[in-house]
């Protein structure tokens, strides 16, 4: 190997492949997988990963506490939405900066931290994890009966074999990156349509963004732990790791796709927050047992009920993808398990979830903002563990420079997790007071 600042052989300057004892995952993109198949370019790769980690935040506990709060505080909720999109893009643009140049999923990150402190890391995550997948399959269940008029249990059913079926299928890496994406737009696109046809009082919602009527902690706990935290903010980033795009040379895509992420999340919360608000405003009164649905119904008749179908489904089974993929990379190595083995990992998790939903029927309202909840109290621990990295292991950084604005607002926002989880014990007991 050659010192830093010597130059290497004449050969090893040509363009095609240098020769750097890297694993596969570490590659650069446009290279061979170890299964042989073509990676993807930069460009769709980063499009991939972006969708991965926003849809994997846009689930139904997603759509559960946009609403609920919004019901609660009207259009105050407009400040907590705007102070977690900001928190979280200073957040994650410190993980995926963190992870992408490191080339080192997290929790190898914190075995090198601390020994074992990775599996601990990973065993918080796997119990979040598995809450949130059971929320997302019985999202998908409730999605096709208010899609289709399908029984939710079989609804849910076939939407986590649909899910298997990804997974299992020969370019999965390729199918998870498109439907994604495909989803995720649709998702949007569709809640912006009742959006405007609820007609809220965009005015409102504007001024309390700097002027809140209220401010409630909970709100912003919850959003920042249902948008970034347990596997969300991972998602994205392992996913980079995995199609090859790590290292210093890839700081700026992964800048961007970090950002952009938190961006797409931003686009869904504040529509779908726009489409209840202006039911609510209106004077209507939702139905308790499923409000977000009967919001839809009210602003746009059955089309609306319909829409919401489409929207709650889509929601559910991208977030199932994410929630699956993210938490297997958490509990598999990248060079020690084979893609066999964690694909039907994979595959087992989404089967275990979709069994447990089977048994205990529908993820009631609370237990989904509470897992959002749990989620923010957690979020503190992993962020800190890589922070640390940034911080004072910077020779796990491949030599990278890490710039010390990033850190200054990553410990910031680090400190006001710690500020909002300690505000919001309180209230997340009370929740099942």
């Amino acid at each position: 190997m050659n010192k830093p600042g010597s130059k290497p052989p004449a050969r090893s300057t040509a363009r095609p492949v240098r020769r750097t004892g890297k694993t596969p995952h570490e590659t650069a993109a446009g290279k061979k997988t170890p299964d042989g198949a073509m990676k993807t370019s930069t460009r769709s790769t980063l499009i991939g990963a972006m969708f991965l980690m926003a849809t994997s935040a846009i689930g139904p506990g997603f759509i559960t506490q946009t609403t609920t709060f919004t019901v609660q505080l009207g259009a105050a909720f407009a400040f907590a939405i705007a102070v977690s999109i900001l928190v979280d893009i200073a957040l994650q643009l410190n993980v995926w900066r963190v992870i992408g140049v490191s080339g080192r999923r997290a929790q190898e990150l914190g075995n090198l931290v601390q020994p074992g402190l990775g599996w601990v890391m990973a065993g918080l995550l796997f119990a979040g994890g598995l809450v949130f997948n059971i929320g997302n399959v019985s999202g998908a269940g409730l999605g096709t009966d208010a899609m289709l008029g399908l029984d939710p249990k079989i609804g849910g059913a076939l939407s986590a074999l649909i899910a298997i079926g990804i997974f299992l299928s020969k370019r999965a890496g390729l199918a998870v990156d498109r439907i994604v994406f495909g989803l995720g737009t649709l998702m949007i696109l569709l809640t912006a349509y009742i959006a405007i046809t609820s007609g809220p009082p965009v005015g409102t919602a504007l001024k309390n963004v700097v002027l809140p009527e209220q401010v409630d902690f909970l709100a912003i706990t919850t959003l920042i732990g249902g948008t970034i935290g347990g596997y969300i903010v991972y998602a994205g980033a392992h996913r980079l790791l995995d199609s090859g795009v790590s290292g210093p040379q890839h700081v700026r895509d992964i800048t961007r796709g970090s950002v952009t992420g938190i961006l797409i999340t931003g686009v869904m919360r504040i529509v779908l927050f726009l489409a209840i608000l202006g039911v609510v405003a209106g004077g209507a009164t939702l139905d308790k047992a499923s409000p977000a649905a009967s919001a839809f119904q009210i602003a746009a008749g059955e089309v609306g009920l319909r829409v919401f179908g489409i929207v709650l489904w889509a929601a559910a089974i991208t977030s199932v993808i994410g929630a699956s993929y993210t938490t297997v990379s958490f509990i598999t190595s990248r060079t020690k398990t084979s893609d066999r083995a964690r694909t039907w990992t994979v595959v087992a998790f989404i089967a275990v979830t979709t069994i447990i939903y089977l048994s205990v029927g529908t993820a009631p309202t609370t237990l989904l903002v509470f897992a959002g909840a749990f989620n923010g109290l957690l979020l503190p621990v992993g962020i800190g563990v890589l922070l640390w990295v940034a911080t004072r292991r910077k020779d796990l950084l491949r030599g990278y420079s890490y710039p010390r604005w990033l850190l200054g607002i990553g410990w910031l926002a680090w400190l006001l997790t710690i500020y909002l989880a300690v505000r919001s014990v309180r209230p997340v007991i009370e929740l099942f007071g």
